[in-house]
């Protein structure tokens, strides 16, 4: 069973960063108990423990003592950022962090742009911090900073339901990938030595039809697709569809007066 400690930061008397009617304390704890619902439900041999539940303060040293009596494998702290200009989405891990953490470092930060980049989010990048969640955690542990409450379109994002999925999403499939986590039905996170991030030679026409399509964004080729993603797939082959019958009846229409047009010389 791995462990996964999620650290909502700020949090009763502490609201973390205010601004255009959003507080940071809400908006994590709300992310990390979607992050808790999804890993659980959707993958095997996996306990979430949180830092905390509801609207309470809990004092740095408590979090992260707690987090290492429980011996997790992995900890994330969920925050969300201010003072950033043009806003977007950055990550942390310690400056003298272990091979392990930068390892989760990188994969978690992967997996969250790609759940990102079709919104059109910012990247600032993946940095170093010298961060008590980080530092004095025995575990490898990253620090996430989810938009700008004060920057108006990052906050604008962050109140709407699509983009707190995509966060919870990249988190989601971050933690599961550098666990090595199997979803429930026995399926694999990733095949073995497979780069999602590059199509198989086989599908390679099919992708790049559908991309140039609108289909896909062309991002993750190897990745599993998720029922909102074959929902968003689905709709617009729908809609194409209908249009082109839309288109067809029309066609039929001038045909039959054509026809009607031509009974009618003769």
């Amino acid at each position: 069973m791995k462990k996964v400690w999620i650290d909502a930061g700020h949090g009763g008397k502490d609201p973390g960063a205010t601004a255009n009617g959003l507080q940071e304390k809400d908006i994590v704890l709300a992310l990390s108990l979607a992050v808790k619902k999804r890993l659980e439900s959707e993958y095997d041999g996996v306990k979430v423990f949180l830092s905390r539940s509801t609207d309470v303060f809990v004092e740095l040293p408590d979090r992260t003592a707690a987090a290492n009596r429980e011996k997790a494998d992995i900890l994330v702290s969920i925050h969300c950022n201010a003072g950033g200009g043009s806003g977007g989405f950055e990550s942390y891990r310690y400056p003298h962090a272990s091979a392990a953490s930068t390892a989760f470092h990188n994969v978690l930060h992967s997996e969250i742009m790609s759940a990102l980049k079709p919104l059109g989010i910012t990247d600032r990048g993946q940095k170093t911090k010298n961060l008590h969640m980080l530092r004095e955690s025995a575990m490898p542990a990253v620090l996430t900073e989810n938009l700008f409450v004060d920057v108006a379109a990052d906050a604008a994002l962050l109140k709407r339901q699509e983009v707190m999925s995509a966060l919870a999403a990249g988190h989601t499939a971050g933690i599961a990938k550098a666990l090595g986590l199997q979803r429930k039905g026995g399926n694999q996170v990733d095949q073995p030595g497979r780069d999602i991030h590059v199509v198989s030679p086989w599908a390679a026409a099919a992708w790049d039809e559908m991309t140039k399509n609108g289909y896909f964004d062309g991002s993750r080729p190897g990745a599993p697709i998720t029922r909102e993603e074959c929902a968003i797939v689905f709709n617009r082959l729908r809609k194409d569809i209908l249009s082109m019958m839309s288109g067809s009846q029309e066609q039929l229409k001038a045909l039959e007066k054509r026809l009607q047009d031509l009974e009618d010389e003769k």
